[in-house]
């Protein structure tokens, strides 16, 4: 997430650099974007075709190279390139680890490994853009992506050295051949299209909203963008802290309590900052949004990687690439209701809506389980 996120803060700096707007510069992140969202779906069967941890290796072995290039750069559509380039490798690694853990790890355990997995996620974002701004102001823009590419360089070879090292992940035995037909076994069994469908509503509603809430606080309260921006990124904060309690939360709510209350304390938290008197009230909010969203998300997460087992790769690559389109179309939709309501009542009524998701989600976990299915 560190690759993704490490152009967040240099726009300006690029800007000057190339003599460009900051509309056409941000390609280097849109069109990052667009290339990483698109190639989710080609990488599920080509990890369950050759093996999800070797097609992570040679992914990361892709990115070093990508950011190699970015920091040569000698023009912005050249920056541009390499960026897509990145994007095109970058896109296999989340998915396949987090399918690579399904392979591996036991579903009673695997929640909690996936947490860990989620902590390392956070924990890139926020280092990505940390050490992008902070290398751009001192040493240069281009040294943002000597850092990257010197970091999955290490990253590959540590993982060259434990291939070896690892026991085999047997092909399940009726795992169908080919991309299409990987593709009809998901989309023909009705418990992966509940989870893709839930993955899609969850993307637009909560990403959505977190893509306005600055905005909301800064027009609503008058607060300047930065105490707006710097109290949102609480919301992270709220999802790392999870992430260290999850073994404890885990075992104290169980999936269907994760996935109810998470969506509950997420809801209600953003009633707090959609009609609270005091933009101070949005701090703590934002705190428990984060947290409540990694509880309902997390949980997500495990069953996306059960959904097919016998097309893991497949799966949560379709999973991710829906939880994608949801984020572009709830933003997409956010920001045109906007422009004809109030923002206390659609962030208001996006709240409620991922409280009832969570409802809704809750009641398919408990059927589910019900069947023993993601314990066979």
């Amino acid at each position: 997430m560190s690759v993704q996120r490490i152009c967040d803060p240099m726009l300006p700096e690029l800007s000057r650099v190339f003599a460009a707007p900051i509309s056409e510069v941000s390609q280097v992140i849109s069109f990052f974007a667009i290339a990483y969202g698109l190639m989710q779906l080609f990488y599920g069967p080509v990890g369950d075709r050759f093996g999800k941890y070797r097609v992570v290796m040679l992914a990361t072995i892709g990115c070093s190279v990508g950011c190699t290039l970015s920091a040569l750069s000698s023009d912005l559509p050249f920056l541009v390139a390499a960026r897509v380039g990145t994007a095109l490798t970058a896109a296999a690694i989340i998915p396949l680890s987090l399918a690579w853990v399904g392979d591996v790890v036991h579903y009673e355990q695997r929640q909690e490994t996936l947490a860990r997995v989620g902590l390392g996620t956070m924990l890139g974002i926020t280092a990505g853009q940390l050490f992008g701004g902070l290398l751009t102001d001192t040493l240069g823009w281009r040294w943002a992506f000597v850092l990257m590419a010197a970091t999955f360089a290490i990253v590959s070879f540590l993982l060259w050295q434990q291939l070896k090292h690892l026991e085999p992940v047997s092909r399940h035995a009726h795992a169908p051949a080919g991309f299409f037909r990987q593709l009809k076994q998901v989309a023909g069994d009705a418990w992966a299209r509940t989870l893709l469908g839930i993955a899609l509503v969850e993307g637009a509603m909560i990403f959505g909203l977190l893509a306005v809430t600055a905005s909301h606080l800064h027009q609503m309260h008058h607060i300047s963008l930065t105490l707006a921006g710097g109290t949102t990124a609480l919301f992270g904060l709220g999802g790392m802290a999870y992430m260290g309690a999850a073994k404890y939360v885990i075992r104290r709510f169980g999936e269907v309590g994760l996935a109810r209350y998470g969506a509950l304390y997420f809801g209600l938290a953003f009633l707090i900052i959609a009609f609270g008197p005091w933009w101070q009230l949005a701090l703590p909010s934002c705190f428990v949004a984060g947290f409540g969203f990694a509880m309902f998300h997390n949980t997500m997460q495990a069953k996306a990687t059960q959904m097919v087992p016998t097309a893991r790769g497949t799966g949560v690559t379709l999973f991710a690439g829906f939880l994608f389109l949801g984020q572009s179309l709830g933003v997409l939709v956010l920001a045109a209701l906007l422009g004809h309501f109030n923002s206390s009542h659609v962030l208001g009524a996006v709240g409620l809506g991922v409280v009832l998701l969570g409802v809704f989600f809750a009641h398919a976990i408990a059927k589910r389980n019900a069947t023993q299915a993601d314990h066979a």
